[in-house]
């Protein structure tokens, strides 16, 4: 018995494309359970309308953030093995299957880890996911992390790992995989098990995104070096070589603009490959904008996420 679970508020206008992805999986879920965190728009009345379609179980606990929703669903799923996606995504018709079957083949798999794919709607969303989601030839399985809009693992790992951190609000999918990863060992890799979802449609959504998932980091006490690099890129390696330019020689601007160029190689590749009509052309021109932001989004929210930290230690995790 497989048991999908979710959370939910204020989904009304994007959880129809993911009900009505489930109705088209080629292996149905026994059951779906989905855990609304308080809407005050028609989120129920929606789910309400495929009751008799789909095999919904809805519980409510206004407030709650999405690790405690999770949670919540998985401790009241029947299922010994867990599916787990968001709102806002749309399912691949074989989604479930994929992640499914390794679990049901093999009793000593622990957590099978499925892929995303941005769906883009706008030229902005184009540059948004070529920027910031990797495709699935760079990912290297035995290392991948995945997002909990697309994994299945065992209730029982899930048990053994203490459940998602509830006292994460951003990030809690990462310290969740980890633990699984300490507990079970690597996840399978299963790239068909595609979740299709659409970027932030602006770049104030798409800051706040990466400022709180900063924070996130921040909080949980993760990607020190990986924060302090950036730092050291910004706020010394560009001004040096922007005064070695002005000072010295050009040449020292010219080493820079190559250093950027080279930044914005991954993007642009999977721009190439993900270009549709005429708009990867003008998506071009968003690409070093979004880095920009997305970098300086992580240097103000990491810091934020350290001061909360000190202030209120988080359980220990590691």
């Amino acid at each position: 018995m497989i048991s999908l679970i979710l959370t939910v508020r204020n989904e009304g206008a994007s959880l129809p494309a993911l009900l009505d992805s489930l109705l088209r999986q080629t292996r149905a879920p026994d059951e779906i359970v989905i855990v609304d965190g308080g809407s005050r728009d028609d989120t129920l009345a929606v789910i309400d309308r495929y009751q008799e379609r789909l095999p919904l179980r809805l519980l409510g606990e206004p407030g709650c953030n999405i690790s405690r929703g999770r949670n919540l669903a998985i401790d009241n799923a029947r299922g010994e093995l867990i599916a787990v996606t968001d709102a806002g995504v749309r399912l691949a018709p074989d989604w479930l299957q994929q992640l499914g079957d390794p679990l049901l083949a093999d009793p000593e798999v622990a957590a099978v880890a499925g892929f995303f794919r941005a769906d883009p709607q706008t030229t902005f969303e184009l540059a948004l996911g070529a920027t910031t989601l990797p495709l699935a030839g760079e990912i290297d399985g035995r290392r991948f992390l995945p997002s909990s809009r697309s994994v299945a693992f065992r209730k029982e790992a899930w048990r053994a790992v203490g459940g998602y951190p509830e006292w994460l609000d951003h990030c809690e999918d990462l310290v969740f995989d980890l633990r699984l990863l300490q507990h079970g060992g690597p996840f399978v890799f299963a790239p068909q098990a595609i979740a299709h979802f659409r970027p932030r449609p602006s770049l104030p959504a798409f800051f706040r995104q990466y400022y709180l998932y900063a924070r996130g980091d921040g909080l949980a006490g993760l990607w020190t070096k990986r924060h302090l690099i950036r730092y050291a890129a910004y706020l010394l390696a560009l001004p040096l070589l922007l005064l070695a330019g002005a000072l010295l020689h050009p040449f020292w601007w010219l080493l820079l603009l190559l250093a950027g160029l080279a930044y914005l190689a991954r993007p642009l590749q999977r721009l190439r490959q993900l270009r549709s009509g005429k708009r990867w052309l003008l998506a071009l021109p968003l690409l070093p904008l979004i880095r920009a932001t997305g970098d300086v989004a992580k240097m103000l929210g990491w810091p934020a996420g350290l001061w909360q930290r000190r202030r209120n230690p988080p359980p220990r995790w590691r």
